[in-house]
């Protein structure tokens, strides 16, 4: 075992380890399954994302509808940075009765970036290109999408909660595969770290997909992207589903999103006006 294994390993949280102690892992003789994900490494990175997951303290309703087998796990995004994701996740794995390993769908450009995309790789996020996914369902996995990909998580503070488009993909791999998808609802992440313009120059420079400007950036300079204490909403909806050919036309597919995307759009209106405080 070498250095770094050792420091992961005295890391692990025993919730964490209990609950993935529980699950069936198929992986090779070096503890690895085809996607790189490795259960042993994937504990003590789930144990420093319930760092995060504590940091925002997040009140989860409906775990309980996150159901066996393959599912696909379709939340709105925000914030930034992916803390909503990390968040889902262990709500996935330590607040369901049934515990369940998220498998994210990352956006390509995550793959550029040197230890960061070995880091998720060890922890169960994949490329998110249709085979990949579609081969993780029929694995009978559970897979984290956002639909609006890093349009919505780059949102503008005058755009909060307003769901932004939808793409198509992930309901054709759902009726392609058969899979339920479970909307998911995340309010909190808007005001953790806030945007008023995209950068889209710097953006350039940076190799990313849009570089958020913080407000508070001429008062606190870099540490304008430290997130703020916010508290997290999180309400998994009762699973939906959907048939019908996959490769049906754009039209009849578009017909089935709007549906998710009201249902999301919906539970995020619900949880707004239930909500007491930003901060809990």
């Amino acid at each position: 075992m070498g250095w770094k294994d050792a420091i992961l390993e005295n890391i692990v949280d025993p919730d964490v380890e209990r609950a993935f102690d529980s699950l069936e892992h198929k992986v090779n003789e070096l503890g690895y399954d085809p996607w790189g994900f490795h259960p042993e490494k994937a504990k003590a990175y789930y144990s420093i994302g319930r760092q995060v997951y504590r940091y925002f303290r997040p009140v989860v309703h409906g775990a309980e509808n996150i159901p066996k087998g393959r599912v696909l796990i379709v939340p709105n995004h925000s914030g930034q940075l992916p803390f909503d994701g990390i968040v889902v996740g262990i709500a996935c794995l330590l607040d369901s009765p049934t515990p369940r390993i998220v498998r994210a769908m990352a956006e390509r450009w995550i793959s550029t970036i040197p230890y960061v995309n070995e880091l998720f790789s060890r922890s169960g996020v994949a490329l998110g290109d249709p085979i990949n996914c579609r081969n993780l369902l029929e694995a009978e996995n559970a897979i984290l999408v956002f639909p609006e990909g890093a349009r919505g998580c780059g949102k503008l503070w005058k755009d909060r909660y307003n769901l932004t488009h939808f793409g198509r993909g992930f309901m054709r791999l759902a009726l392609q595969t058969n899979a339920p998808i479970v909307p998911v609802s995340v309010v909190g992440a808007e005001e953790s770290i806030i945007s008023i313009h995209n950068a889209k120059s710097l953006a350039k420079l940076a190799g990313a997909p849009y570089f958020p400007i913080s407000p508070l950036l001429p008062i606190l300079g870099p540490l304008a992207y430290m997130p703020m204490p916010t508290q997290f909403h999180i309400t998994f909806g009762k699973p939906m589903h959907f048939d019908g050919p996959f490769d049906d036309e754009d039209d009849v597919i578009d017909q089935k999103v709007v549906k998710v995307k009201s249902e999301i759009q919906n539970m995020i209106n619900d949880s707004l006006a239930q909500r007491e405080s930003v901060f809990g």
